[in-house]
């Protein structure tokens, strides 16, 4: 549960907490508690039909398939698990294998639970291979719930020896066996709740194991000791005091998961250990002691007080893994470069300031080096990494500064590290470094990647052009995503050699390229436009060349689905046909483009597939052009928009809409009805200083959807709210005011559902209405910058908020006092609320705060 702490208290935020337990839901509901039915033996059909034929969409089924398929179903009882496992293990079997599932003595287990128990331990039975048992048993080392990193488990495995691979496959690595074991449990549910990688959207970062697998993966590694006194592994979770472990065994433990501190005296007790796991363990100091675990393969100090590594780290020739995330060193032993076995090393560049290992190149058998800082020490400079041909993944490399020319560069062999697949190559900033612009493309040529690369980024560039690979066709026949950043003197991207491929050859170079990140390369004047065929994802940010952006978005790229265009000088419009040659289009976002003044003649007659559509800051956009609705839109965002002075009028057509919102628009003088966005579900209408009212039917009994509005700040001489209808569904509201407001508008007591309910900058008024007492539902009730307030609604009144369980009082000086819990008379009217909130603040920066009955 202590991850609901973080959970921001910003309006709109919900927290829903699912369990299998009766006790665990009395104790955390706050409203209450839904039941969830069991599934109907149509959905665990489903269910089954899409584990075991995950490949079609919709399976053709012989008449024996679909009667044994739907007789089991039914003996899933409605449970998914039992569902997702059945599937999976039907994927693999012929009839007769579908037959022996149906007629299983499981099914007459008289106890649900067993028969879960039974189902689970019916398909590990059925896991082909002793090693991919034990690499699931393993994963009991976890507490339940607990989010696995996938390659951190497939090190834990290797680390055991269970990731030889067979003499049939003498080529795999055994992070590659690692790779197909986890797979294979994955297919057959023992895995589930995956979440892919930030930078590579197929592969699997995390995962998490269900409370009923993970009891099977306890029971089995349980009878495996049953009847002995061996400890072969201490869990996570465990309460085994390692000083009582008798001196006979000691040596057979295998693996230990502490969050405790590891006493000098101790440790050389456990010879036989491979695996020491202290990831946010209570650990200051990483005792001399370690270096006497001879067979130490995997070392995890992540998210501890280290601050210092003992120079007997080096003596752990064995050592395959060593994990230091979240670590700050003081400094790096040079023994380090001792770890010859070595295959994977993480930790981070954030707190490095320029302290990094030396003699990393010894280290021959790394996979794993996330990043590499060249520095001018011995043994620190770009050749370490030449050696490292089997370097697999991410590697950025900065400070390039160091690097001499291109021929030293080319020691880092970049080109023949065939598995990066992304690549970062940074100069430094803190500098002037004019004086070298043309060693950094002497020194980029000399970096020329492999073929393979997925994605490539170039910061702080200083050349004026690219060196001629980066237009060269056969190298970039991979790759998805390419950011070029600071490149502040770069003029061209092309090369001498590259004007001699004619338009006649057709010849295209970034064949496979999806997203083009161009950002602060103020002299570009050019960009090879017509050699990206497949880009879906396109932003500019900060070009001030003055550059006609056509030279980029120009009319030959036809595939975007996503367009973002950031501060960008002399910008008056978009490239003519842009929006009409991208029917796909489906985010446009424009910000900060102080000359912008037009989109589009027809907004509607391009972008049929538009669903978000952002406009924001510094704008002089007069008008959104927008005649006839576009049909797929969800979202509209227009903000600081200074010349706006009205809403488009095919606005009403745009029947898709789910979020609008209008903000900083100080010139705008008039909102059109809403009444046909039947779909929209969060309208923010604020801080306009033009509109002077609402239309009469702004908020119409068609809007059902609606659940949040932030409203207000208007025309400053008005002396009262604008009148807008009631809204019975409204869950959340914010009110913006102005100085000559002195209440709140009347019609907000009608909004009997709000459970949240936010007053902002209303300094005329003095006190909070009796009426409050009205909105039953309310939870959450928000008070900021009322610098005139001092009165709160009676402690009768408040009594009525019987739901009320957060109220926070920010930037209103008087009423804060008045409700000082030692002497302050306001304090009695809040006093019973569980959470209280008062503080002064200053943007971000809290001044003063109390928290009289936070809990």
């Amino acid at each position: 549960m202590s991850c609901l702490l973080s959970v921001k208290d910003t309006q709109g935020s919900n927290i829903l907490v699912t369990t299998r337990s009766a006790r665990v839901a009395s104790i955390s509901q706050t409203l209450s508690r839904y039941d969830l039915q069991k599934l109907s033996d149509d959905q665990c059909w489903l269910i089954l039909k899409d584990r075991a034929f995950p490949n079609e969409s919709d399976p053709t089924l012989n008449e024996d398939q679909e009667r044994i398929g739907r007789d089991i179903a039914k003996k899933c009882g409605g449970i998914p698990l039992v569902a997702k496992v059945l599937g999976s293990m039907m994927q693999f079997k012929e009839i007769d294998g579908w037959r022996v599932i149906q007629e299983s003595t499981i099914w007459d287990l008289p106890e649900e639970e067993k028969r879960i128990s039974s189902v689970l331990k019916l398909s590990f039975d059925e896991l082909t291979s002793p090693t991919l048992k034990q690499c699931f048993v393993y994963c009991s080392m976890f507490t339940k719930d607990f989010e696995i990193e996938k390659d951190d488990l497939i090190q834990l495995w290797m680390a055991q020896g269970l990731l030889h691979p067979s003499p049939n496959n003498s080529d795999l690595e055994m992070e590659d066996v690692g790779n197909q074991y986890f797979n294979i449990l994955l297919e057959n549910s023992f895995f589930q709740d995956v979440r892919m990688d930030y930078y590579y959207g197929t592969i699997i970062a995390t995962c998490k194991i269900h409370d009923l697998v993970h009891d099977l993966a306890e029971d089995v590694s349980k009878s495996k000791t049953k009847g002995s006194n061996e400890i072969r592994h201490v869990p996570q979770n465990s309460t085994i005091d390692l000083q009582e472990i008798p001196k006979g065994i000691v040596h057979k433990v295998r693996s230990m998961f502490l969050k405790c501190e590891v006493l000098d005296n101790i440790l050389p007790r456990f010879k036989g250990l491979r695996v020491l796991k202290l990831e946010e363990s209570d650990v200051d100091v990483l005792p001399n002691s370690i270096g006497e675990l001879k067979h130490l393969r995997y070392l995890d100090i992540s998210a501890t007080n280290v601050k210092k590594l003992p120079q007997s780290i080096g003596k752990l020739y064995n050592l395959q893994t060593l994990r230091m995330h979240e670590l700050e060193l003081e400094e790096f032993p040079k023994e380090l470069q001792n770890l010859i076995n070595l295959r994977h090393i993480h930790f981070e560049d954030w707190h490095a300031d320029g302290r990094y290992p030396v003699g990393m190149g010894r280290l021959k058998n790394l996979r794993s080096l996330s990043f590499f800082i060249v520095g001018k020490e011995r043994g620190r400079g770009i050749k370490e990494l030449g050696g490292l041909k089997h370097l697999k993944g991410e590697l950025s490399i900065s400070d390039l500064k160091h690097v001499r020319d291109g021929e030293e560069a080319k020691e880092a062999k970049l080109a023949e590290k065939t598995n990066i697949r992304r690549l970062e190559l940074e100069w430094s900033t803190d500098e002037d470094r004019s004086r070298v612009i043309n060693n950094d493309r002497d020194v980029l040529e000399g970096l020329k990647p492999h073929s393979a690369l997925e994605s490539l980024e170039i910061r702080n560039f200083s050349g004026e052009t690219f060196p001629p690979w980066m237009m060269c066709g056969d190298l970039f026949s991979s790759l998805k995503r390419l950011t070029v950043e600071n490149a502040k003197n770069l003029t061209e991207w092309r090369t001498e050699e590259a004007a001699v491929f004619s338009t006649t050859e057709k010849r295209v170079v970034f064949s496979r390229l999806e997203e083009l990140l161009l950002r602060n390369c103020d002299q570009l004047r050019s960009a090879p436009t017509d050699h990206f065929p497949c880009l879906q994802k396109l932003e500019i940010d900060s070009m001030n060349s003055g550059m006609p952006i056509a030279n980029i978005i120009s009319t030959q790229l036809t595939t975007l689905t996503r367009l973002t265009i950031k501060k960008i000088r002399g910008l008056v419009s978009l490239p003519e046909g842009m929006l009409k040659n991208n029917k796909n289009l489906a985010y446009l976002e424009i910000r900060d483009c102080p000359e912008f003044i037009c989109i589009a003649a027809d907004v509607y007659g391009c972008c049929a597939s538009l669903e978000s559509l952002r406009i924001y800051s510094r704008l002089n956009l007069e008008a959104i052009p927008i005649t006839h609705g576009l049909p797929s839109l969800r979202q509209l965002k227009i903000s600081f928009c200074a010349e706006l002075s009205s809403l488009p009028n095919g606005l009403q057509h745009c029947t898709s809409l789910e979020h609008l919102s209008i903000i900083n628009c100080w010139n705008l003088e008039a909102i059109p009805s809403l009444d046909s966005l039947t779909q929209l579900r969060e309208l923010e209408i604020c801080r306009c200083g033009g509109l002077k009212s609402l239309p009469p039917n702004a908020f119409a009994a068609s809007l059902t959807q609606l659940k949040e509005l932030e409203i207000g700040w208007f025309w400053e001489e008005l002396d009262s709210f604008p009148v807008f209808q009631v809204i019975p569904q409204l869950e959340t509201l914010s009110l913006w005011g102005w100085p000559k407001l002195s209440c709140l508008p009347k019609q907000v007591q009608c909004f009997t559902c709000l459970t949240s309910l936010t007053i902002h900058s209303f300094d005329g008024m003095e006190a909070l209405p009796e009426w409050l007492r009205n909105l039953a539902s309310l939870k959450i009730l928000s008070i900021w910058k009322c610098k005139n307030l001092m009165y709160l609604p009676t402690l009768e009144a408040m009594k009525c908020l019987t739901k009320l369980q957060y109220i926070y009082i920010r930037n209103c000086p008087l009423l804060k006092e008045r409700c000082n819990k030692d002497s302050g008379p306001e304090w009695p009217k809040i006093s019973h609320i569980p959470n209280i909130l008062c503080c002064l603040c200053d943007g971000p920066n809290i001044l003063e705060i109390c928290e009289p009955g936070w809990n």
